[in-house]
């Protein structure tokens, strides 16, 4: 896998530049040159709740696995994962950091820390999921004539209930319940047990909420106003294209899917890959610029501890 990952680099950055020689480099270029002041400052203020709710959301599930973690340590460490999944290729170097890291601070070895960080990132992509379910549901029925595939809404439906049924089938088969029996008074603990699902369910529909808003911000922020039916569809789409294991942080995937994705509400292939760059850029910014302010405290504080 470790030879792989030059390759997927290499992936990402040549699949960005080819889009970008592809739609229009000279309208890219003229539609980042317009982007507001105040724009750039919401977004990176609405990245900043975003790393807030998510130390949150990381805090209180590893509280219910009896791993405790202070509000200042949970948003520091945060900040530092987030620097290294933007950085590193993969996407989860900051998350094992943050599990290396967070066992030194509590009991329970890092068995406890790596299963708090599992199932705060799971409570997300579960979040997620249902957003992209939901979109693609919507999409045929408030916008049929935009659709990316020229299917009836009916098939597009049909589609969407048999992925549910089939993931709900795979949830409860024999072989993945058995791989995830030992996980099962964790997961209880931190998504059942004492209403924890009410308190899972807010964080991470607020978090996935300032993902969409902060790339519709940057869509308006190059001119292309993007109708409100785009939040559940073609922003998570694009979001969802970031999974894709090539590039580093999801550059590249997110830019082809927004190249192709806002034509179909009329605006230019070179908004949708303007507005897919400006949200790297502002994700980019408001996780590395505080992040490396947390770093240089922790690393000044531990001169002082070692003096």
């Amino acid at each position: 896998m470790r030879k792989l990952k030059p390759f997927a680099i290499a992936a990402g950055l040549l699949l960005l530049a080819a889009v970008l020689l592809a739609v229009d480099p000279a309208g890219v270029i003229e539609a980042l040159s317009r982007v507001p002041s105040g724009h750039i400052l919401a977004a990176v203020l609405v990245v900043q709740v975003q790393i807030v709710l998510s130390a949150l959301r990381w805090r209180f599930t590893a509280a219910r696995l009896g791993h405790a973690i202070s509000v200042p340590i949970a948003v520091r460490e945060y900040y530092l994962g987030g620097v290294l999944n933007q950085i590193l290729p993969g996407g989860i170097a900051g998350d094992a950091a943050r599990v290396y890291r967070s066992r030194q601070e509590n009991p329970g070895g890092w068995k406890r820390a790596a299963t708090a960080v599992v199932l705060e990132r799971l409570s997300g992509q579960l979040a997620f999921l249902l957003l992209t379910c939901l979109g693609l549901i919507a999409w045929p029925i408030l916008m049929p004539d935009s659709m990316p595939i020229a299917l009836s809404p009916a098939i597009w439906i049909v589609v969407a209930v048999i992925v549910a049924l089939t993931a709900i089938g795979a949830w409860f088969s024999a072989p993945l319940k058995a791989r995830l029996g030992q996980f099962g008074p964790d997961i209880h603990a931190a998504f059942w047990r004492d209403g924890a699902l009410g308190v899972q369910a807010g964080l991470s529909t607020l978090i996935v909420g300032s993902y969409v808003l902060t790339f519709l911000l940057a869509s308006d922020a190059v001119g292309a106003t993007l109708p409100p039916i785009a939040a559940v569809t073609a922003v998570p789409l694009c979001l969802l294209t970031m999974l894709v294991p090539i590039g580093i942080g999801g550059w590249g995937t997110r830019e082809a899917a927004a190249a192709a994705l806002w034509p179909l509400f009329g605006f230019t292939s070179a908004e949708g890959l303007a507005a897919s760059l400006l949200y790297g850029v502002f994700s980019l910014a408001g996780t590395a610029l505080p992040g490396l302010v947390v770093l240089a405290g922790s690393l000044l504080a531990g001169l002082r501890r070692n003096r």
